[in-house]
C-alpha cells in the first residue's frame, strides 16, 4: 500500500492508517529529516524480527528507534545532566544518540555494549505517528546497496511494495543519514558523520 503526501505535511488520514498497521504488527516505510526509514512497533518482536529478514542483517547490527520526545527516552535510556543537555539543544534533529540501553528496551534491539540508539527526528509526520502510537518505533536507515541509501521512493518501491504493509511517499529526499554519536560517556564521540553539525561534537 502505497499513501502520497507533501513533503513535511501532516495527514492525520495517513497518521491514523501508519499507527493502526503498526498496532497490528505491521511495517511501514516512512520518511524523517534524514533518509527514509523502515520501522515497527516496538513492542511487537514478530515485526523486529521481519525487519532483519528484509534488510538481510545479522542480529549483531542492532537497530534503532525513535522516540516523539526527551522524556521517553528516560524509559528506554540511561541519561546523565549533561546528555540530557545537550540532546535538548539539539534534539529533535538528525541525530543517533548512543546510549546505555535499560530493561525496557527489547533485547533484539540491545547492542552487545548494552547500547541502544535512539532518534527524535525533526520531521512532522513521522513525531505525530509514534506520539500516537504511544510507543517508540524501531527503525532502520532504508538503503538500497550497503553504502548508498534510499533517497527517492522511485528507486526502492518496487523493490519494497510486497514486503511491508505501507510506504508513505514524500518524495525525494536528498540528505546524509544521521549523524551517529556515541553518548555513553559525558564525552561525546563522533561515529559517524551525516546530516547536521558536528563541530559541537568535535570541537
Amino acid at each position: 500500500m502505497i499513501r502520497e503526501i507533501h513533503g513535511d505535511s501532516l495527514n492525520q488520514r495517513i497518521v491514523d492508517e501508519a499507527v493502526d498497521i503498526l498496532r497490528a504488527g505491521g511495517i511501514i516505510i516512512y520518511p524523517t529529516d534524514t533518509v527514509y526509514g523502515l520501522g515497527c512497533d516496538i513492542n511487537q518482536k514478530s515485526a523486529i524480527e521481519k525487519i532483519y529478514r528484509i534488510k538481510a542483517m545479522e542480529h549483531s547490527k542492532p537497530l534503532s528507534f525513535i522516540c516523539a520526545d526527551l522524556k521517553d527516552i528516560a524509559q528506554y535510556a540511561k541519561v546523565s545532566t549533561i546528555v540530557y543537555r545537550e540532546m535538548k539543544r539539539h534534539l529533535p534533529g538528525p541525530y543517533t544518540f548512543i546510549l546505555p540501553a535499560m530493561h525496557a528496551v527489547p533485547k533484539m534491539v540491545v547492542s552487545k555494549q548494552k547500547t541502544v540508539g535512539i532518534r527524535i527526528p525533526d520531521h512532522e509526520l513521522s513525531l505525530a505517528i509514534v506520539r500516537q502510537l504511544g510507543n517508540p518505533i524501531v527503525t532502520t536507515s532504508l538503503d538500497i546497496s550497503e553504502r548508498t541509501f534510499a533517497s527517492d521512493p522511485m528507486d526502492f518501491m518496487e523493490f519494497y511494495e510486497d514486503r511491508v504493509d505501507l510506504i508513505i511517499h514524500a518524495g525525494p529526499s536528498y540528505h546524509d543519514p544521521s549523524t551517529i554519536i556515541d553518548f555513553t560517556t559525558d564525552q561525546p564521540r563522533l561515529l559517524r558523520a551525516g546530516q547536521g553539525d558536528i563541530s559541537w561534537i568535535t570541537s
